[in-house]
């Protein structure tokens, strides 16, 4: 009996080579490959956070206000805001030498000293006897293992830390003094 019922289910099946077969679901349709893919409407412009609620009358007015104010007037609004509310200063983006090709017909550049808030800290030498106090100091303050912390500091110079702030900079190159190396702030 379970015998029938084995040759019964191998011969239902379409067998395509030695030892495959293939079986589907019974509702199962294979795409037309001559088929375009559908496309979908989308609307004009997506807001992730559903539909806005109109303006108030109060805001409205406002912007009316400001729409009447002479252009000069207007372009104080920004900077006179970003004061009042406590915003940072955002950083113009040169571009410059993307615009004119690097040529020299574009217009001089004005340079601003722009004090630095990140820095790097650059291993410089060490001293041959105070190698593994350095080790362990790198190892202090970077995520890395001893093989890779001796790795690097066997090719000094080179940088150790990235990004950091002048406070912190100043506390690792006086702990890697301390160990026997030399380290500088870039």
């Amino acid at each position: 009996m379970k015998a029938f019922a084995l040759l019964r289910s191998i011969r239902s099946r379409k067998i395509t080579g030695p030892f495959q077969s293939r079986c589907f679901q019974p509702d199962f349709v294979p795409a037309d490959p001559i088929s375009k893919p559908k496309r979908y409407k989308l609307p004009p412009s997506y807001d992730p956070y559903g539909p806005r609620p109109p303006p108030s009358d109060k805001i409205i007015q406002l912007a009316e206000k400001i729409a009447a104010l002479p252009p000069e007037e207007r372009m104080q609004i920004g900077p006179t805001l970003r004061e009042r509310l406590r915003h940072p200063k955002m950083q113009s983006i040169s571009v410059e030498g993307v615009a004119s090709g690097g040529s020299g017909g574009g217009p001089a550049k004005v340079e601003e000293k722009v004090e630095k808030t990140a820095f790097d800290i650059k291993l410089e030498k060490f001293d041959a006897a105070a190698k593994i106090k350095v080790i362990k100091e790198v190892r202090g303050f970077t995520s890395l293992g001893l093989k890779e912390a001796k790795e690097m500091v066997e090719k000094a110079p080179v940088l150790i830390k990235q990004g950091v702030t002048k406070e912190e900079a100043n506390e690792i190159i006086e702990k890697i003094k301390a160990a026997g190396g030399v380290a500088v702030m870039e």
